[in-house]
């Protein structure tokens, strides 16, 4: 089976090809505003292709192709990208973001190398799947699956007598989600504080919710507060 070798057409083509791939995932995350945008991905990208094209040079050129691992370079190159990957993550308390954009650096870098070393369909078939799930599976998932946000909840009741039946039915009808709850008797007062961690689609209107809450019979007060 004869080898192809690489030209300087080949390097050019090859190296146009990851700029473009990197430039048209970058722009999708450049403009959803995250850490990791356009410049990120083209470097990431172009830098892959170009170490896929070394792998693959140096046995042609320096060992007449007796010898040599193409794909040993690629794989410094996979493991290195979750260094990279993980300064894009950022956590706010139980807050986690820029998962996403540490995956599209990866595949970023997974395209480079896939062309560099002249798998074009491959290439073009993961480059059509990646902008689908970040372009309509994003939008979808957000429909179907709101993020949250996590918020204390405290509920202030005028008596020791706590009836939080409507309360709780008011939260599952928002689809509000309880990760804890806690009871404190006031020292001085007779209120009792009813404290919750909720998480909060997106989607809710906290201020109503909130009014709702308060309109209940012995609720004296509702705040809503961050939690980092």
């Amino acid at each position: 089976m004869e080898t192809h070798l690489l030209t300087e057409w080949d390097i050019i083509v090859r190296l146009a090809l990851g700029f473009c791939a990197g430039a048209i995932l970058g722009f999708e995350r450049s403009y959803r505003r995250q850490v990791a945008g356009l410049r990120t991905h083209i470097l990431i990208s172009l830098g892959s292709t170009l170490l896929m094209l070394l792998s693959i040079w140096v046995p042609q050129e320096l060992l007449n192709n007796r010898g040599g691992d193409p794909g040993r370079i690629a794989a410094q190159v996979v493991s290195g990208m979750g260094f990279l990957g993980a300064g894009a993550i950022i956590r706010l308390g139980n807050n986690v973001r820029g998962l996403t954009t540490a995956a599209s650096l990866w595949f970023s870098a997974a395209v480079g190398l896939a062309i560099g070393a002249g798998l074009f369909l491959a290439a073009a078939i993961a480059e059509v799947g990646a902008l689908l799930t970040l372009l309509v599976l994003g939008n979808l998932e957000r429909k179907i699956f709101p993020s949250e946000r996590f918020k204390t909840l405290e509920i202030f009741y005028n008596t020791g007598v706590l009836n939080t039946g409507e309360a709780m039915k008011i939260l599952r009808s928002s689809r509000i989600r309880i990760q804890s709850m806690d009871v404190a008797q006031g020292a001085k007062s007779k209120r009792t504080k009813l404290r919750l961690l909720v998480a909060i689609p997106n989607t809710v209107d906290i201020t109503s919710m909130a009014q709702s809450i308060k309109s209940l019979d012995n609720v004296a007060k509702v705040e809503i507060k961050e939690k980092y």
